[in-house]
C-alpha cells in the first residue's frame, strides 16, 4: 500500500475543489455545450473542465497514484489496481444542466482497495465536505469547519431516508421496513452520502447501479463519519471492481449504525 500524508493531501485539494466549483458555476450561467455519450449519459464542456482541473492538481499531489475518472478512458481496463483515485468530475449532471443545485464535484482516494479519504463540493450550495481518516471527517461552509459525527436529535421512531427515486422498488422497501423508515426525500448526487454523516437523513438504499467512482468520495466521508456502507449482505465494499461497477448499496449515519449494533 502506498504511504501518503492523507490530511496534507486532502487539505491541499479543498482550493481546488471550490475554485473548481465556480468554474462550474460560471460556465453554467454562460450557457453550456452538451453531448451525450456512448452509455446515453449526458456530459458537459462543465465536466470535462472541472475534471481537468481536479486531474491536474491530484497527479501533481500524488504522480505515482494512477486515477480513474468517469470522464476519461485511463485506467478502466486495468483490473490490477489496489490503490488509486477515484474521480467523478460532476455528479449529477442532469442537475447541472438543468439549473438545478444538487450537483456535486468528487474524488476518493483508494488504498488498498478500500477508501482512505473523500473530497465532495456541492458548488451551488456552497458544502465542502471532506475526510482522511476514522473521526476525521468535516464540512466547511460559511469560512466555519465542523466536524461530521451525526445528528445530536437522532430519534428512531422517525429514521429519515434519501431515495434515488419516488418509486420504491419491493426489494427497497422491505430494507425500509427492516430500519424502520417513516419517510424519505428523492436526492440523486453524492450529496446524499454527505447529509448522512452530517446526521440530518439517516440512511439510503441502492439496488446494484451505477460505478465506483459515484460513491468512493462519499464512501470515505460518511464511514469517517462513524457511519457505514455495505451491501445488502452487510459486506465491506471494496473497491477496483472489474468495470468499477457498484454492488447493492445501504449507507447508515454514525447514529442509525450504533442503534442497530446496540
Amino acid at each position: 500500500m502506498t504511504k501518503v500524508n492523507l490530511k496534507e493531501i486532502v487539505e491541499s485539494l479543498i482550493d481546488t475543489f471550490l475554485g473548481a466549483g465556480e468554474v462550474a458555476l460560471d460556465l453554467r450561467k454562460k450557457g453550456l455545450t452538451k453531448t451525450i455519450k456512448s452509455d446515453n449519459t449526458p456530459v458537459s464542456n462543465g465536466d470535462l473542465e472541472v475534471n481537468k482541473i481536479i486531474t491536474n492538481k491530484i497527479r501533481d499531489l500524488t504522480p505515482d497514484i494512477s486515477i480513474v475518472s468517469e470522464e476519461t478512458s485511463e485506467n478502466k481496463k486495468n483490473e490490477e489496481l489496489s490503490d488509486f483515485w477515484l474521480i467523478d468530475p460532476i455528479d449529477g449532471t442532469y442537475d447541472y444542466i438543468n439549473d438545478l443545485d444538487e450537483f456535486t464535484i468528487n474524488a476518493g482516494l483508494i488504498l488498498d482497495k478500500k477508501p482512505a479519504a473523500g473530497l465532495i463540493y456541492v458548488p451551488a450550495k456552497k458544502r465542502m465536505f471532506y475526510s482522511y481518516g476514522e473521526d476525521l471527517a468535516f464540512e466547511l461552509t460559511n469560512g466555519k469547519t465542523l466536524k461530521l459525527e451525526g445528528s445530536k436529535n437522532f430519534n428512531k421512531e422517525e429514521i429519515k431516508f434519501v431515495s434515488y427515486s419516488n418509486k420504491i422498488k419491493p426489494e427497497i422497501e422491505e430494507i425500509h421496513k427492516k430500519l424502520n423508515v417513516k419517510r424519505f426525500t428523492r436526492m440523486k448526487s453524492s450529496l446524499k452520502f454527505c447529509v448522512i454523516a452530517s446526521g440530518e437523513f439517516d440512511g439510503y438504499v441502492a439496488e446494484p447501479r451505477a460505478c465506483e467512482w459515484d460513491i468512493a468520495a462519499g464512501h470515505a466521508i460518511l464511514k469517517h463519519s462513524g457511519g457505514s456502507v455495505t451491501d445488502f449482505n452487510n459486506n465491506e465494499i471494496l473497491y477496483g471492481k472489474k468495470d468499477f461497477k457498484n454492488p447493492s448499496l445501504i449507507l447508515k449515519s454514525k447514529n442509525l449504525t450504533l442503534w442497530r449494533i446496540n
